[in-house]
């Protein structure tokens, strides 16, 4: 090895750290679970800052020459930037990962997250750059988006690896805790600027500080995963070859088949994350005069919903099973997005059930989501599957949500965006049944 990759290899570092743990004796799950926990929320802190803001601030500051629906719709198209490019993240930082160790991978990977989630802080409107602010916008969520497909540590499978026969469930719902803490925190910074601050003023820096405050999240969230990834239980994963980063392109030859069930088995709950988070805080700011900091708060109190629901889907994935669960669960989906639309466009006590029932049908769902196939991959190859996985099922079920879902309603109606959530559902059913290898099951 050369001495150039000497010095940026993280093994030493590592080797060190083990030291250190093997002093203090092993880590517990518990330590393991908070690891994973503090790492989730702060991914989707970044993702839930910047969903908001494609909302509410960039319509205006980046694109006031045309209507505010065409501005959001431009927006959306932006949002979708870093669901296209997190697979070439992944595809990099394994590389890194394999070269250089786990750790340079994920200090690069959150020190880019990081950097380009603090720099949209900093982005000038049209105002002052004209074009060049979208161009700005677009390159800094691309770099958003290689990121992410580097933040993939493995924590979860790690977990879910240790996890007790009869506990599977509980243990898989842990890391998705992180995305209703993260909207909870995210939504609340939002609807406290708003609420304190005139509109010029929020939308020339106001908006600015909880990109700031991802960056702080994500200092944090790195010193904490690294002491997950050095420790011995992870160690002797790693050497079991349980978690090793597998060559890309042999894996995807090999596993493809598993990589694209898993990507459409969790569709529902994924199309179902944005119909509550992003597109109805698009459809109130569009279509109504209701104040943005109201429904802020009253997604606080959905995700709050959300939280309760996906510790709820630990037990009783443990009693059914996880597949069954989620088969109901996207039973659950189909049905409430029939009524979605009505409730969705049913005044405000329609919008509040349309939130606690959304983020509670979300949180049984979501909770199980996470790595449903892991455990038909092969073993050599489960740590960049489930990966890959999670890639292609955040940018077919996720990505482009909000934007086809705006589309969709604005062309055909509200109950289009029914219509939309009614098809992942069935594709999330159509997946399970597919994949009958989870039958009789606890995954």
């Amino acid at each position: 090895m050369s001495s150039g990759a000497i010095a940026f290899t993280s093994k030493p570092l590592e080797d060190d750290a083990r030291a250190i743990n093997a002093r203090d004796h092993s880590i517990a799950p518990g330590d393991i679970s908070i690891g994973v926990i503090i790492g989730r929320t702060s991914e989707f802190f970044d993702f839930f800052v910047y969903a908001i803001a494609s909302v509410i601030v960039f319509p205006s500051l980046v694109f006031p020459y045309v209507d505010a629906l065409t501005g959001t719709l431009y927006s959306f198209a932006i949002f979708a930037v870093a669901f296209i490019t997190r697979p070439i993240g992944s595809l990099i930082f394994m590389a890194i990962d394999r070269r250089y160790g786990r750790g340079t991978k994920l200090t690069g990977a959150l020190f880019l997250l990081g950097c380009s989630t603090v720099a949209i802080a900093f982005l000038p409107g049209y105002e002052t750059i004209g074009h060049y602010a979208a161009v700005v916008l677009v390159i800094l969520r691309a770099a958003q988006g290689i990121a992410l497909g580097g933040t993939w540590d493995g924590l979860a499978s790690l977990l879910s690896l240790n996890a007790p026969q009869h506990q599977r469930g509980w243990y898989a719902m842990v890391p998705q805790l992180g995305a209703p803490l993260a909207l909870i925190v995210a939504s609340g910074l939002f609807a406290f600027s708003i609420l304190n601050m005139t509109e010029a003023d929020f939308l020339d820096w106001g908006w600015r500080y909880p990109f700031f405050v991802a960056f702080a999240i994500n200092v944090v969230a790195l010193f904490a995963r690294l002491r997950i990834v050095v420790t011995h239980e992870f160690e002797r994963l790693f050497e079991q070859r349980d978690l090793v980063p597998s060559p890309v392109l042999p894996t995807v030859k090999a596993e493809g088949r598993n990589i694209v069930i898993g990507a459409f088995a969790p569709l529902a709950s994924f199309a179902l994350f944005h119909m509550v988070t992003v597109f109805p805080l698009c459809w109130v700011a569009l279509y109504t005069d209701q104040p943005l900091d109201r429904f802020l708060i009253i997604e606080m109190i959905g995700a709050s919903v959300g939280l309760l629901a996906i510790v709820v889907s630990g037990f009783i994935a443990d009693q059914i099973g996880r597949r069954s669960l989620l088969g109901w669960s996207a039973l659950g989906i189909a049905i409430f997005a029939m009524m979605a639309p009505l409730l969705l466009n049913g005044g405000e006590l329609g919008e509040v059930a349309f939130m606690i029932l959304g983020f509670m049908l979300l949180g049984l769902s979501f909770g199980q989501s996470s790595g449903v196939v892991a455990s038909n991959f092969a073993t050599e190859a489960r740590y960049t599957s489930s990966a890959l996985t999670s890639d292609l099922a955040w940018l077919v079920g996720a990505g482009f949500a909000p934007l086809v879902a705006l589309l969709l309603s604005v062309k055909f109606g509200l109950a289009a965006s029914g219509i939309y959530l009614f098809s992942g559902a069935v594709a999330t059913m159509i997946a399970l049944y597919v994949n009958k290898e989870l039958a009789g099951k606890d995954r």
